[in-house]
């Protein structure tokens, strides 16, 4: 008797097991048949465009890398001028396998707009945590200046490349090594890195938009809003701009009347 309900048992047990089997079966082939009906092309563009985009994996896009950036491209959420890397010809091609159409994109190359560093008057001597971020939540930063470069090298630790120094206490831009991804414009607490072109010849190295008898108290480079170098620009490309002179590089031809007509050498040459 007992080993009749054993074996029953035992058969029950297999029925069940068989059926499971069956099902677990049954589901794979429909979830292999359903990925094959409903497969779309994201998967084949994904991958192309990753293998177009620059592989930095800088994060100067906002995503987490550049397979995340191409994920965003697929669904739209992104632009490709969101990316400063990769390079004009492999954005045109990724724009076709998209089915977008993009203008011409001009490479460009990172800049420090300020160059008073140890030439700026210091307000406190800081001595919290060795970054920028820290310092700029302290009255602004330790310098008089509320547009000065505090040099605690945030911008230098965030790129990748390390294309930034600090050099007589304001960060510098190699514009050799800088692939102009946006991580150090990101990190910079003052935002006083900017894009250029990477045919532009001179900066304003100030974002001070003081005027002239604050900005000589509190740093001896800073631009005093005197005006000369849009008054003597004979292309007309420098214009002011709430104490500050706006170079409009689209004029700009490079002549150096406006390095050599300012009085405090702020535009300077790259």
């Amino acid at each position: 008797m007992i080993s009749e309900i054993t074996a029953n048992t035992w058969v029950t047990v297999g029925i069940v097991a068989g059926i499971f089997c069956g099902i677990a079966l049954a589901l794979t082939i429909l979830i292999l048949v359903v990925s094959r009906i409903c497969k779309i092309d994201t998967d084949e563009k994904l991958e192309q465009i990753i293998e177009k985009l620059a592989g930095a994996n800088c994060g100067g896009c906002g995503c987490s890398g550049c397979s995340g950036f191409a994920e965003k491209l697929c669904k739209g959420e992104c632009n490709l001028s969101d990316c400063h890397v990769t390079s004009p010809e492999s954005k045109q091609e990724i724009a076709k396998i998209l089915g977008v159409e993009i203008g011409d994109e001009e490479p460009t190359v990172a800049c420090v707009k300020c160059a008073g560093g140890s030439n700026a008057v210091d307000l406190y001597a800081y001595s919290g945590i060795d970054s920028c971020v820290y310092n700029a939540q302290l009255f602004k930063g330790a310098k008089t200046c509320d547009d000065g470069c505090l040099g605690l090298g945030t911008c230098l630790r965030s790129c990748p490349e390390r294309a930034i120094s600090i050099v007589d206490g304001v960060s510098v831009i190699d514009p050799d090594v800088c692939i102009s991804c946006g991580m150090c414009i990101n990190a910079c607490p003052k935002k006083l890195i900017e894009r250029i072109p990477v045919k532009a010849k001179i900066y304003v190295a100030c974002s001070s938009h003081c005027k002239g008898k604050e900005v000589m108290n509190a740093c001896k480079v800073g631009c005093i809003a005197c005006g000369l170098c849009a008054k003597f620009c004979p292309e007309k490309a420098i214009t002011m701009e709430n104490n500050i002179p706006h170079i409009d590089y689209t004029k700009c031809s490079g002549c150096m009347t406006c390095v050599a007509k300012c009085p405090r050498k702020v535009i300077k040459i790259r």
